[in-house]
């Protein structure tokens, strides 16, 4: 054992002790916080699809939640500080909305959303002027960031505007500026094409031809015919754009164009909030932790509502109070700051309520990039140039 040579390593020593001693017994007086959230999903209907490759989990978001939970309550337990989840999944909007004020009227106040559009519009209509912390995970629709705003929301998913800016951005840096964009004919597939376009315009690329996809024939036989003369176009490009958000039939796009090119959107490189094949920043660490909770990958929904749960927690770790309205201010203050696995921290945009993030440019087995691109500038920060910044947005200051 080494002994301690002179009377100022004593001193040091006895100082850390009375330091220790005061931190533990300032620990074990303080009154405990206890923090209740709820999780509430509606499950929608899938109308048939062409495709059966591509099926997401049915547990998907809830398993991200309660990881995020035990994670808090990893931290929290040195903090006097215990998080809770409380989840229910419903078939019908109106049985899901019920349950929301039912829970409220209970003393709930924080909830995570995984909801669509038209549900999460009631939500913030009957939530206004309450003390109350929603969360959306899931809608990814432009109009809740720009026009038709939620004064009572915050998104830790990303827009498609985000997502369609990320691709435009890399697309620039490679100097693949012509593009040829294809689309399903479904209202979800209309609108991922609208906000590629939109992005497309705004970093200078430009769409040389726009095809709608109408075929409702089997690809699993005939791709190798059928793309090719789809694909076939009066001018060269550089780039396919697909805008399949069911996945129908993005997957069989690549390596069957009729010019040899990289194919991005819904299939080939995508862009995410997150991917399994992320692992840098620590990003393995949560992988593993994931993998072994639920035995199977993390996925963007999951990915989102540990964002949601995460900022709550930080915002009482940092607050130390579980007032609602005071984590409330806190997570939409200049002054919150979220660690997520992204080589940066992340925050929400005063003006619209959305999480700024790098999102991830990946394929089915690696990540390729991660936007923003080196060299897109912002007089603030990079991160706004990833969707709507704020004199683009008619939302106001949350």
């Amino acid at each position: 054992m080494t002994m301690l040579k002179n009377n100022e390593d004593k001193r040091l020593v006895l100082i850390s002790f009375i330091t220790f001693m005061l931190l533990t017994s300032f620990s074990a007086f303080s009154a405990p916080l206890t923090i209740h959230m709820t999780y509430l999903k509606l499950h929608k209907p899938h109308s048939p699809a062409l495709s059966n490759i591509i099926k997401m989990a049915s547990d998907s978001g809830y398993q991200g939640a309660k990881l995020a939970i035990a994670d808090s309550n990893t931290t929290g337990k040195f903090l006097q500080q215990n998080f809770t989840l409380s989840a229910y999944d419903f078939k019908k909007p109106q049985n899901l909305l019920t349950r929301l004020k039912e829970e409220f009227n209970q003393g709930k106040a924080i909830f995570i959303l995984d909801t669509p559009l038209s549900l999460l519009k009631k939500v913030d209509l009957w939530a206004q002027n309450k003390d109350i912390l929603l969360f959306n995970i899931s809608e990814s629709s432009n109009l809740l960031r720009s026009s038709q705003c939620l004064i009572t929301m915050l998104h830790t998913a990303p827009s498609q505007a985000m997502k369609s800016d990320a691709l435009a951005q890399w697309l620039l840096y490679k100097r693949l500026n012509k593009v040829l964009l294809i689309r399903g004919e479904k209202p979800a597939d209309i609108t991922l094409a609208k906000s590629f376009k939109r992005s497309a315009k705004r970093y200078g690329l430009k769409i040389i031809a726009e095809k709608p996809w109408s075929f409702n024939t089997d690809l699993r036989r005939n791709a190798q015919q059928e793309v090719p003369l789809f694909t076939q176009t009066s001018k060269e490009y550089d780039v396919v754009y697909v805008a399949d958000q069911a996945k129908d039939f993005a997957e069989y796009i690549p390596f069957n164009t009729y010019l040899p090119r990289p194919v991005v959107g819904s299939a080939g490189l995508e862009s995410l909030s997150w991917h399994r094949v992320i692992e840098q920043w620590g990003a393995a660490q949560l992988q593993t932790r994931f993998t072994k909770l639920t035995a199977r990958y993390m996925n963007e929904i999951d990915f989102n509502a540990y964002l949601a749960i995460r900022s709550v927690a930080q915002a009482v770790h940092k607050t130390n109070s579980a007032s609602v309205s005071a984590l409330n201010a806190y997570i939409k203050s200049p002054d919150f700051k979220l660690a997520a696995y992204k080589g940066r921290k992340l925050s929400f945009r005063a003006w619209n309520g959305q999480l700024r993030m790098p999102i991830a440019l990946v394929h089915p087995h690696g990540l390729v990039s991660q936007s923003p691109q080196a060299g897109i500038l912002h007089p603030k920060t990079e991160l706004d140039t990833l969707g709507f910044d704020q004199q683009e947005s008619r939302c106001g200051t949350n």
